[in-house]
């Protein structure tokens, strides 16, 4: 049977959790990042988004690997190679980051729609919430994942913005190939940040969660003795995740092209309000700037509330040995559904503090980066362990490509600590 049907309908089914991943990394926490990477140091961030696309494609695929092979999600398989001292730091963190990135990503959402309606950003952000968790519990995965990827076609109006305004295409070609670091710790902040809101951790958790629920779904053999079968589903996952973490930096990549030619060059170069934010799309919106940018936040938002909830209750309730998937009823999982509920609620109960939701948004991605950083360890070690390497055998560059994408984590993160010393 011929696997690779280059139709268009073929291509959009066979896009699946990679793509997903890779639209809900440019979730509302992403957006506020590189629009203030925009705005603050203008062009000169480029290369960061274009530096990481190998490495944040090659540490979604390993997980996605891990999740397929293995019909394990990632926490399950970190917990055979690692003792319990190391296992819960790591899932406790990823924890705290993902409900903090909830909060965060509700605030922006309330906040963009009331600069298109009025009324209480606060009561939005709630509202939010409880529409994710009931979607979530509610409905099975499979049903609404065709709706998940259409959300993602609302961050093309980055892209055409661009392209209605004047872009010195000289200057942005020289600050994407050519890197531009300064070791201070404004600068070193700001990529630790996009480094995280680019490489999240609970994106690895997701996508091996979900690459092991498609795997047991489809009834297939565990194949370690035919490489023809691994090979396959090795080419199938990549071009998924290739295709959805491309899509992912394209996206970045010209929200900071469209925010520096346009907020800095009108001296905007703090973003303080979702207002400011939403001028960058000023010259293809015009008056409906504000719904175009609440559009984006609030379809992004809509996507990665539950991907950051799911990817905690996987993490959890593997470790604790707790029946759950997607796409089980809630009386079949309670403890899964419980840590959703409780991630997402956390999150919504972190609204009152009042803390503003841009600063909130781009601290979120700053956590994230730290956070990123063991985990990611953790996961190469995985691929490495005798116990795993014959079930998850993976190409050599593909490892090294892992490998230099933890590095490259740590030596932003130790960076930032050495310059804020």
């Amino acid at each position: 049977m011929n696997l690779w049907r280059f139709s268009a309908r073929g291509i959009w089914r066979a896009l699946g959790p990679g793509l997903v991943t890779g639209a809900a990394d440019d979730d509302p926490s992403g957006i506020a990042t590189y629009s203030q990477a925009g705005a603050q140091f203008g062009f000169s961030l480029l290369w960061t988004v274009f530096l990481t696309l190998p490495f944040m494609a090659a540490i979604q695929i390993i997980s996605a690997c891990i999740g397929w092979d293995t019909r394990r999600g990632l926490a399950n398989n970190i917990a055979r190679v690692l003792p319990p001292a190391a296992l819960y730091p790591l899932v406790a963190s990823l924890l705290v980051a993902n409900t903090i990135n909830i909060a965060a990503d509700l605030a922006a959402m309330g906040e963009a729609l009331r600069l298109v309606t009025g009324g209480s950003a606060l009561v939005f952000a709630g509202l939010f919430g409880i529409v994710c968790l009931v979607a979530e519990v509610l409905i099975p995965y499979h049903r609404y994942a065709g709706y998940l990827k259409l959300l993602t076609l609302v961050l093309l109006f980055y892209v055409a913005a661009a392209f209605s305004v004047h872009i010195p295409w000289s200057q942005v070609a020289h600050a994407t190939l050519v890197p531009n670091l300064n070791l201070n710790r404004d600068q070193l902040l700001m990529v630790v940040a996009v480094f995280g809101t680019t490489i999240s951790p609970y994106l690895f958790f997701w996508q091996a969660s979900q690459e092991a629920e498609e795997s047991r779904l489809s009834h297939r053999r565990l194949y370690a003795n035919e490489p023809q079968l691994k090979k396959n589903s090795f080419k199938a996952i990549s071009i998924d995740t290739w295709t959805g973490m491309a899509f992912s930096n394209l996206i970045a990549f010209f929200i900071i092209v469209t925010t520096a030619a346009t907020l800095q060059t009108q001296g905007i170069t703090h973003i303080d309000t979702a207002a400011q934010a939403a001028e960058a799309l000023r010259p293809i919106g015009g008056p409906f700037a504000f719904a175009l940018f609440a559009a984006g936040i609030i379809g992004t938002g809509l996507l990665a509330v539950p991907v950051l909830a799911g990817s905690a209750a996987y993490a959890v309730a593997e470790i604790f040995k707790l029946r759950g998937s997607l796409e089980l009823p809630a009386s079949r999982a309670l403890g899964f559904y419980a840590i959703v509920a409780a991630a997402t609620l956390g999150g919504s109960a972190l609204l009152v503090t009042n803390i503003d939701p841009i600063a909130m948004l781009f601290w979120t991605a700053v956590i994230n980066g730290i956070v990123a950083v063991p985990i990611m360890i953790a996961t190469m070690i995985v691929v490495a362990s005798k116990r795993e390497a014959r079930v998850v055998a993976l190409p050599r560059w593909i490892l090294i490509l892992g490998w230099l994408a933890a590095a490259l984590m740590g030596l932003a993160v130790i960076l930032l600590i050495w310059s804020s010393m």
